[in-house]
């Protein structure tokens, strides 16, 4: 049996004035997501009926993004995991489209709204619900990879932070040192993130984990002075390097 490989020290790409500014917007996000998330909140959200309760990761504004690549990119037999799962959004979306799904998430809150949202939505039978940290509980190969990850790479205080930090990367890390062996042969990733986190360090793991990125869904915000970019990445193999 092979020894578990080290995880890279992580660097950022950024300069001090960006990381800086991020950890500005961070901050207020996180303030505000405090005080959103005193009650749960519910959604009707491309066909699908949803309630996200405390601590867990809400729908945004540019959640379509991926929701809708998703419902573009899954075909009826696969299998597909949703890595990271959150309230199970996009987990259930790919089910709808007649696939197998494994959803899963380090949150055992996460994991209960997943199971709570599938059976809302009649979809519980194609939704395996897992407590996992990446893919610990997770043994499979899948024909695709949905993954929606933290964007900032701070210490999570409390459960809802770790909905969108993740220290020091070590999960995004983990992923892409890992997701190899997790796939099909022909099988695909659909990654989202943005500009208001390292997107160049995403982009220098998949890049180093063998994989070729298409941009297949984009939007433009703008922040103060700043503009934010958010993309949803298609990744296939190209060839294995990390």
């Amino acid at each position: 049996m092979a020894a578990p490989r080290e995880l890279p020290e992580f660097r950022t790409t950024l300069t001090p004035g960006e990381v800086a500014r991020i950890r500005q917007w961070h901050e207020r996000a996180y303030q505000a997501a405090k005080e959103e998330s005193a009650r749960p909140r519910s959604y009707d959200y491309l066909g699908l009926r949803l309630v996200v309760p405390c601590e867990v990761q809400p729908i945004t504004g540019v959640s379509h993004l991926l929701g809708e690549t998703v419902l573009r990119e899954v075909h009826a037999g696969e299998l597909v995991l949703d890595m990271g799962t959150g309230c199970g959004v996009n987990a259930l979306l790919a089910a709808g489209q007649g696939a197998q799904v494994v959803a899963v998430d380090v949150s055992p809150l996460a994991v209960a709204a997943t199971r709570a949202n599938a059976r809302r939505n009649h979809l519980g039978r194609a939704v395996d619900t897992r407590e996992s940290d990446v893919f610990s509980a997770v043994p499979e190969r899948f024909d695709l990879i949905i993954f929606d990850p933290p964007f900032r790479w701070f210490q999570p205080r409390d459960l809802l932070e770790v909905a969108t930090s993740d220290h020091n990367y070590r999960s995004l890390t983990k992923f892409f040192l890992e997701v190899g062996s997790h796939l099909t042969p022909s099988g695909r990733l659909l990654v989202f993130f943005g500009s208001s986190g390292d997107l160049g360090y995403l982009r220098w793991l998949a890049g180093s984990a063998g994989f070729r990125e298409e941009v297949v869904a984009r939007a433009e915000l703008t922040r103060g002075d700043q503009l934010v970019e958010y993309l949803t990445l298609r990744l296939t193999r190209a060839r294995p390097t990390l």
